[in-house]
């Protein structure tokens, strides 16, 4: 490449350098002197103002022989191609229509000089010299002077474009390109006199991001040409992918140089691809070959693009029809553009073999009317419209610059232009800042790159019924309407593959519904990638979500992991559970009620009043409160019930057990005071009884109230057992005081136990302390079980569990202690007699001595 660029820079330097050949005995002058010919075939006009025009006329070029051993030939341009002709001619159009447009540039005559720039770079630079360069030999006293050129219309492609801008800028020329797109040539610095009448590649990179975004499609390939124009746009397009989450399956070149095995190649990546979409970056001459293949091979799909904004150009069709031989009879151009679209010859054939076609001879009688191709086709000029564009742009600038006021210019000083020695870099500012309205009603301007408003039709291909392929228009996109609102797509307007109207899919991973999320694939592309369902708790309520969102406390995700719901809420209600430990504690209370009514019935028989009646009301009534305090644990928690719920519970089981402890004592005394000389049981009358019930229940009442005073129980959440579910309880707030509160109806039970069985063998027939015994066995027993019983049960259970408690235990004690005795008063009552008792009393007292 460093070769090559060496060989181009002498060649430049070969024909533009003066030749300084000193004469004897005169003063040396400096001569311009053509260093070779290209005789090259070109459109010349003169005027007072030329313009250059560089056209691809031709496909390729033909390299001659190279041996090295005579001067070669120039190369040759082969392959005619007769839509570049349309577009020189549309720059000569333009010009005739400037020359004849009295308010436009008056008194002034546009010139111009077009050459064929064969889509090669050397044929490029080699039609640039030729712009430059005059036809004659001149000498002078110094070879300077400002450019006959002042402007250049060209060139197409961007690599060429990248030449003609470098070899003009030491001569500061302006150029205006009507097709180059590589947004390389936007770098003011690097190309400072180039402008452009067609949006360059960035633009159309945005353009065709927002379609595939719009489409759907995140998994897509890509080919372009091997070249600055599909190298540059293939960076932008990878730089606007990562910015929208667009992954691209594989990237191919096509080769400059035809290789159908390298076509092949990248067709058969195409085909085993899961990518359905394909974006091309390439100019027609390089993907011709391709789709020739592509269609050989019966790959079908729809085809959508951008073209660049078509402008219908009024008389321009008139005008192309009036190109006649008759009237160029020496131009080459003319004679080749008929030759190809008539297929005739203007030079006679000497070949006489059978094996060669003989092309006829052209009689000029031939009409362009009757002939419809690409050199005649302007239903829609787009490129066309780009070249008219352009030449009005040097137009209107030219005329402001020829207009300029006084002390007003933009040079040094506020100077205008010499109007009769334009300087090429003169007429650049004004390009620069040239903006107009042309006869279309198109606003013409140049941002501070060079590049115009970028504007694009979306074209859709499409069959008609003749079988024909035409182009439809189906949306555009225009950046000057602003961000988000740029693209305009007509979708049902589209014809996608196999005549489908419906959008074809191109996604690695078909999208995550919602519910789910996306995880990333390890050493793949992140558009490939796979659904995870949310975790418990939370949604995703979009389509693709990166990330589940966790539902608010009291909320909990639904079965679809859609949406949060508000959490169930659990506490003991009245439903079968509930119903069913009310029904019992209300039986309890009922029956306890009952034996107390019985007691009452029955106060004045012996049973009854051996056993300390005032005693066992107590106790009764301390029982019927117990059930009925178990109700208060069922329904939703509040303040008041939370306090209410535990206090009455350790006080009524407080009394009770005092009671008991009380009847403990009595009867351990009694038995005691029957010895000769005892007067313990004056120590333990009603009234003491009275004040030990009441001293052991109010250390239970001063508990409670530290314990309300300080932390009360209070309703809470849980959500630690089930997160689904908020569970309503009764946080006990201090856990000291509630263990404290069942702590010492403990210790009351314990010193119950203790006494009642240090007095079990006591001689009596109905000696009480056994069955208080076994009650406090049951009691402990209960209360013991219950503390890992409600330790480990979650939810409501635990409330279940502790009025289980609360029910066994007061079962228990009112079984143990009153059972016998409602038996003895109801069925037995042969034995409620005071001789009954004090007989078998006495009896036993005989029987021990």
């Amino acid at each position: 490449m460093a070769q090559a660029t060496a060989l181009h820079l002498f060649f430049i330097l070969a024909l533009l350098s003066p030749v300084v050949e000193p004469t004897p005995g005169k003063t040396t002058e400096a001569a311009c002197t053509l260093q070779g010919n290209f005789e090259l075939p070109g459109l010349l006009e003169d005027g007072d103002v030329i313009i250059g025009g560089l056209f691809p006329m031709h496909y390729r070029v033909v390299v001659p022989e190279l041996n090295y051993t005579y001067k070669p030939a120039a190369s040759a341009c082969q392959g005619f191609d007769s839509r570049s002709f349309r577009w020189a001619q549309t720059m000569r159009f333009a010009i005739k229509e400037i020359n004849e447009n009295p308010s436009l540039l008056p008194n002034i005559t546009l010139g111009y000089k077009i050459y064929d720039s064969c889509t090669t770079h050397v044929a490029a630079l080699r039609a640039t010299l030729s712009v430059l360069n005059g036809r004659k030999e001149v000498s002078s006293m110094m070879c300077s002077g400002a450019s006959p050129v002042k402007a250049i219309i060209g060139d197409s492609g961007s690599s060429q474009s990248i030449i003609v801008s470098r070899t003009l800028q030491p001569f500061k020329i302006p150029m205006i390109s009507y097709i180059a797109t590589c947004s390389c040539l936007s770098n003011r610095n690097e190309y400072p006199n180039f402008f452009r009448t067609v949006p360059n590649d960035n633009y159309q990179v945005k353009a065709i991001v927002q379609l595939v975004k719009h489409f759907g499609w995140t998994w897509v390939g890509a080919v372009s040409e091997e070249g600055d124009y599909g190298r540059y746009a293939f960076q932008a397009l990878i730089e606007e992918f990562k910015k929208n989450g667009i992954c691209l399956a594989y990237y191919e070149v096509i080769p400059k140089v035809y290789s159908r095995k390298r076509i092949l190649e990248i067709l058969d990546i195409m085909k085993k691809s899961s990518a359905k979409v394909v974006i091309s970056f390439a100019g027609g001459g390089d993907l011709y070959p391709f789709v020739t293949e592509y269609v050989r091979q019966n790959i079908t799909g729809g085809t959508i693009g951008f073209a660049i904004r078509k402008g219908e150009i009024p008389g321009l069709k008139d005008f192309l029809l009036k190109v006649h031989p008759s009237l160029y009879p020496d131009n080459a151009l003319v004679k080749e553009l008929w030759s190809t679209m008539f297929g005739c010859t203007f030079q006679p054939s000497n070949t006489t073999g059978q094996s060669v076609r003989v092309l006829p001879l052209c009689t000029g009688h031939e009409s362009l009317k009757e002939k419809y191709n690409e050199y005649t086709d302007v239903a829609s000029p787009r490129i066309s419209y780009n070249v008219y564009k352009a030449v009005y742009a040097v137009a209107h600038s030219l005329h402001n610059l020829i207009n300029c006021e006084l002390e007003k210019g933009p040079f040094d000083n506020f100077t205008c232009a010499d109007i009769s020695n334009i300087k090429p870099f003169q007429l650049q500012q004004y390009i620069q800042k040239v903006s107009f309205t042309n006869s279309l009603g198109e606003k013409i301007s140049f941002d501070v790159n060079g590049d115009p408003i970028a504007s694009y039709d979306i074209m859709n291909w499409q069959r008609r019924a003749d079988g024909n392929i035409w182009f439809a228009t189906v949306g555009l996109y225009d950046a000057s309407e602003g961000v988000g609102n740029e693209l305009v797509i007509h979708e049902e307007a589209i014809i996608w593959n196999s005549n489908q109207t419906k959008v074809p899919s191109s996604v690695c991973t078909e999208s995550c519904p919602p519910g789910t999320r996306k995880g990333v694939r390890r050493g793949e592309p992140l558009c490939c990638f796979d659904c995870l369902p949310c975790a418990d708790g939370e949604i995703s309520n979009q389509t693709d979500s990166i990330e589940c969102i966790q539902c608010p406390v009291d909320f909990w995700s639904n079965a679809e992991r859609t949406e949060c719901i508000p959490k169930e809420i659990e506490y003991l209600t009245y439903d079968e559970m509930g119903a069913t430990l009310t029904v019992i504690a209300l039986f309890g209370a009922c029956l306890t009620i009952g034996v107390l009514a019985v007691f009452l019935h029955y106060k004045n028989t012996p049973i009854v009043r051996v056993n300390n009646s005032e005693l066992s009301f107590f106790i009764l009534l301390s029982l019927t409160l117990c059930f009925l305090s178990s109700i208060a644990f069922i329904g939703q928690p509040a303040n008041w019930s939370c306090m209410f719920r535990h206090t009455v519970f350790s006080i009524t089981f407080s009394l009770c057990i005092s009671c008991i402890l009380g009847k403990t004592v009595v009867v351990l005394m009694a038995f005691k005071a029957t010895q000769p000389g005892s007067n313990i049981m004056k120590w333990f009358g009603p009234i003491q009884q009275r004040i030990m019930i009441s001293a052991c229940t109010s250390v239970q009442i001063i508990i409670c109230a530290i314990w309300l005073i300080a932390m009360p129980p209070f309703p809470s959440k849980n959500t630690k057992y089930q997160s689904s579910k908020i569970i309503l309880e009764c946080d006990v707030g201090s856990t000291l005081a509630f263990w404290c509160v069942l702590g010492y109806i403990g210790v009351l039970a314990c010193m119950c136990f203790v006494l009642a069985f240090l007095a079990r063998k006591l001689p009596g027939n109905f000696n009480e302390a056994k069955y208080i015994t076994f009650s406090m066995l049951i009691f402990c027993a209960v209360w013991i079980a219950f503390i890992p019983a409600y330790v480990s049960s979650p939810g409501k259970y635990t409330v279940a569990v502790e009025i289980f408690a609360i029910l066994s235990s007061s079962f228990g004690l009112l079984f143990c202690i009153f059972a016998t005795k409602c038996y003895i008063i109801l069925l037995k009552p042969e034995k409620n007699t005071k001789q009954y008792i004090m007989g078998k009393a006495s009896g036993s007292t005989s029987n021990k001595t």
